[in-house]
C-alpha cells in the first residue's frame, strides 16, 4: 500500500555492497515517468549515475555528502526548461488529442505556461513538477526494499554554489544551459538496518479549515 511506503519511507545514507539490478532501478525510473506534471508537460530528465569519478564529483558538489559518493546508484533529478516552449510544449498536447487551436492557447497562456512570465518563473515551476518525480521514486524504492535518500543541497543555478564546479558537473551530465540538477537520489540497499523515528509536525499544526 502507497501509505505503508510513506511511513516506512526514510532516508538512508549507509549501504551494503549489494548491487541494485536493472529490473529494481527500472521500476524506481518508472514511477518517476509515470508522475503527475503540470499540463503534463513532464519538464524532467533523469540521469543514471554508476561511474564513481562522477559519484565522486557530485559528492564533492554536495558538500562532501558521503551517500553520494558511496551510493549503488545515482538519479540526478534534472528540470528541463525547453520543455515549455512551443515546439516540446505542443507535442505533449498534440499527443493529448488537442487541437492547433487550443494547443497554442495553452502554449501562449500565462496561467498554464510559465515561461511567459520569464526565465525564473519557469524555472521555480519545473521545480515544482521534479519535486512530483523525486517522490513517485522515493516511495517506489521504499516498495522495492531499496534505500534512498533525497540530495537537494548541492552547487546549481539554485544555491549559486561554486559556479565552476556547477559547469564541471553540467559538462560531466551532458546538461546544456536550459538543463538544470535540480536534486540527487542516492539509492542502495541499507546496511546496517536502523530504526529510524520521524519526527513531523502534528495535524493541527499543518491542517486548517476555512471558516464556513
Amino acid at each position: 500500500m502507497v501509505m505503508n511506503a510513506i511511513i516506512n519511507r526514510k532516508s538512508v545514507r549507509k549501504y551494503s555492497e549489494k548491487p541494485i539490478s536493472d529490473e529494481v532501478l527500472n521500476k524506481i525510473l518508472e514511477a518517476g515517468r509515470l508522475a503527475p506534471s503540470w499540463v503534463n508537460v513532464q519538464p524532467w530528465k533523469f540521469i543514471v549515475v554508476k561511474n564513481q569519478d562522477t559519484k565522486d564529483l557530485l559528492s564533492l558538489a554536495s558538500g562532501g555528502q558521503k551517500q553520494v559518493k558511496t551510493a549503488n546508484v545515482l538519479i540526478c533529478c534534472v528540470a528541463d526548461l525547453d520543455s515549455w516552449n512551443r515546439t516540446n510544449f505542443g507535442k505533449v498536447l498534440e499527443q493529448k488529442g488537442l487541437d492547433e487551436q487550443t494547443r497554442e492557447s495553452i502554449v501562449t497562456s500565462k496561467l498554464l505556461n510559465p515561461s511567459t512570465l520569464g526565465e525564473q518563473v519557469a524555472l521555480l515551476r519545473s521545480v515544482e513538477q521534479v519535486t512530483y518525480a523525486t517522490a513517485y521514486m522515493t516511495l517506489e524504492a521504499e516498495e522495492q526494499g531499496v534505500g534512498c535518500c533525497v540530495v537537494g543541497a548541492t552547487s546549481n543555478e539554485l544555491t549559486n554554489l561554486d559556479e565552476s564546479l556547477a559547469e564541471q558537473i553540467k559538462t560531466k551530465l551532458n546538461l546544456n544551459n536550459r538543463q538544470v540538477l535540480v536534486n540527487i537520489l542516492a539509492l542502495g540497499y541499507e546496511e546496517p538496518v536502523i530504526q529510524a523515528k520521524k519526527f513531523r509536525k502534528t495535524m493541527e499544526e499543518v491542517v486548517f479549515h476555512e471558516c464556513l
